[in-house]
């Protein structure tokens, strides 16, 4: 039996009776998950080891109360919050061409593309013809330069498919040249800092000791996988197994692919897949998003909250090649990516990770894991929490 640690509120025990079934059913080697009800923690757990490659013979170091790690695309979810704000704030148009704001991004044909459409993967960018290497997707000049010269995949704005890596760049570009800050420092003083979050786009070096190593773990089999698919469609398969396929050129805009524990990936600020974070404090941001939390004011104003979970695009996704929903730079309630409720909004992280808030019952939800299994959109582990954590909600707890 793992020992689980942390506390949960009365009638949320469920939540914890499924995060143990997780080491014990589905694969997991150490995680943490936290749950806010109105603006107030009512689960937070964490058990395992801090390292997902660490040794197997018991003497691996476990995971703490301030363990974080790297959230992969939840960070996508974190990173909208930036553009939603500036335009609650009255700094940024939704509606404006992002040439307005980064007036070389204008070339080869993108005159038209919207912010919005950055926001809701519509841009028509969802790989480069000429992949970044890792240093160069690091340097924070390279990406953007990059996409400014890019011609779309397709028309702007008629069609969507996920922007898994460029996601970063079209950003953090944006956010630069509308506030003079990068995307990183703008999380750390206006949303981390005031929350008392452990949460970061770009580690500082004094934190990387806090920081577990994640490591590819295999998914469970039928029956613990959730009620999920945890093996792709043939077609799918094959998506990413061809080197010329968009899906494969949007996974692969970096290449050959960052090594994610390395310092200098952490140090980084990729919007798109590498913000680092511990569990109670996505679940403590997303809390934020559609209430106050510990008498500190919502972050965003209703008005924005609607912004946020209207869908945007919705359908075949032409890079995922399954059915997705998005609305301003969060993933909505669907079959690929079920959350808590139907109006809920968040974010995955490809092989774990999970943050979503659920307006309508209050509820913020977030998860982080060491062992990335082969997903993209729902993983058997969150799955399982989600569902404990819907049905407590569901039953008055």
């Amino acid at each position: 039996m793992v020992d689980v640690q942390g506390t949960v509120e009365d009638g949320f025990e469920p939540v914890r009776d499924a995060f143990m079934a997780n080491f014990a059913r589905r694969g997991e080697r150490g995680a943490a998950v936290a749950v806010y009800r109105h603006g107030r923690k009512v689960v937070d757990l964490w058990a395992g080891t801090k390292d997902g490659d660490g040794p197997a013979d018991g003497t691996a170091a476990p995971w703490e109360a301030g363990t974080a790690q790297v959230i992969r695309s939840a960070t996508k979810g974190i990173a909208a919050v930036v553009p939603l704000l500036l335009h609650q704030r009255g700094q940024l148009d939704l509606d404006a061409p992002v040439g307005t704001y980064w007036p070389e991004f204008k070339a080869a044909g993108k005159e038209r593309v919207l912010v919005r459409h950055l926001l809701s993967h519509r841009a028509g960018l969802p790989m480069l013809d000429t992949p970044l290497t890792p240093a160069q997707a690091l340097d924070g000049v390279s990406g953007p330069a990059a996409l400014a010269a890019q011609a779309p995949a397709w028309e702007p704005g008629t069609d969507h498919g996920y922007h898994a890596q460029t996601y970063s760049w079209l950003l953090s570009e944006l956010v630069l040249r509308v506030t003079g800050r990068t995307l990183g420092s703008w999380i750390a003083d206006e949303i981390s800092g005031p929350l008392g979050l452990d949460l970061w786009l770009g580690l500082p070096a004094a934190e990387l000791p806090r920081v577990g190593r994640i490591a590819a773990v295999e998914p469970p089999a039928a029956p613990a996988a959730a009620g999920l698919r945890v093996r792709p469609k043939q077609s799918v398969a094959d998506a990413y197994a061809d080197p010329g396929s968009l899906t494969s050129r949007a996974f692969g805009a970096i290449s050959p692919a960052p090594d994610e524990n390395a310092p200098e990936y952490r140090a980084a600020e990729l919007p798109a897949s590498g913000g680092i974070a511990t569990a109670r404090s996505l679940a403590r941001c997303y809390a934020a998003l559609i209430g106050p939390v510990d008498d500190r004011a919502r972050l965003f104003a209703p008005a924005t909250l609607t912004l946020a979970r209207t869908e945007e695009s919705a359908g075949l996704d032409r890079t995922l090649l399954l059915s997705t929903r998005f609305g301003l730079g969060f993933m909505l309630h669907g079959p690929a990516s079920p959350l808590l409720a139907p109006g809920s909004f968040g974010h995955p992280g490809r092989g774990g990770a999970l943050a979503c808030a659920d307006p309508e019952s209050g509820l913020a939800f977030g998860y982080v894991t060491n062992g990335m299994q082969r997903n993209v959109t729902a993983d058997p582990r969150a799955q399982a929490l989600l569902r404990a954590v819907a049905a407590v909600s569901h039953a008055g707890g």
